[in-house]
């Protein structure tokens, strides 16, 4: 037994969840966020047989993809309102992380 987790980007949810239930697979979905832009995450659980760890992962490719976003990127130190404007940064956005773990055991109540 497996457990892939993967923190995918919000707006990439929908099509990703959508796909792992037509696929068959059953998680749970935990809401996250993201440390360097601060948006929305989510993070799924998915527990799966080793063979499967290929399927899903797949799965979770094809629906989620990264783009490119341009940001404002304030330096920690801003002093007051209107004595820095910053140009915007073009940063990629989206896509997902995984991790693959192996499970000791696992008991459905």
């Amino acid at each position: 037994m497996k457990l892939v987790i993967a923190v995918v980007h919000d707006r990439d949810r929908g099509k990703i969840t959508e796909s792992l239930l037509r696929g068959g697979f059953k998680f749970t979905k935990i809401g996250s966020t993201g440390g360097f832009l601060r948006e929305g995450n989510v993070t799924l659980l998915i527990g799966t047989e080793g063979k499967d760890v290929d399927r899903v992962l797949g799965i979770i490719g094809e629906a989620s993809k990264t783009r490119k976003q341009f940001v404002n990127v304030l330096p920690p130190d801003a002093g007051p309102v209107g004595t820095f404007i910053p140009s915007p940064v073009e940063v990629e956005v989206g896509g997902a992380v995984t991790f693959v773990v192996d499970v000791e055991r696992f008991e459905r109540f």
